[in-house]
């Protein structure tokens, strides 16, 4: 399943970066985010609860930061395993500045499904994910205008 998406948030590409590379902000701004802990250096482990239509679940895994260019982006390896079926996936995170003010936050990735997540489908997911990304950005204005 492709994930692709972007949003414009009013801080400074630097202020972001603080932002995305901060484990506890991180712990507050992604949704469902229960436990999030480093693990060593780029790495952390994880515990994610989250509804995937008729279904709930527990995650629990690995974050991984790997290509990381200071206040530029980095691509995040995500390993999260569940009763329901595992995900991998390797999304590229971006931020470019738009003004002097704002900062074009982008991601890709492909993430990989096994198990029930697997044949839940794209219509499902899709939305699912839709929504964890517009709650992501909505976290993230918070956060920034604290």
């Amino acid at each position: 399943m492709l994930l692709t998406g972007k949003h414009v948030v009013n801080a400074v590409p630097a202020k972001v970066w603080q932002m995305l590379m901060n484990t506890d902000t991180l712990a507050r701004i992604v949704p469902g985010i229960s436990k999030l802990e480093k693990n060593g250096d780029n790495s952390y482990i994880s515990t994610i609860s989250m509804k995937l239509g008729p279904v709930s679940s527990s995650f629990t895994g690995n974050l991984q930061m790997e290509d990381i260019e200071q206040e530029k982006g980095f691509t995040l390896k995500v390993q999260q395993n569940s009763k329901i079926g595992n995900a991998n996936a390797a999304i590229k995170i971006g931020l470019t500045p738009v003004a002097d003010t704002q900062t074009e936050v982008s991601f890709e990735g492909d993430v990989k499904l096994s198990g029930m997540l697997a044949s839940m489908g794209q219509r499902v997911l899709g939305g699912v994910a839709n929504t964890l990304s517009k709650q992501f950005f909505t976290n993230m204005e918070k956060e920034l205008a604290e």
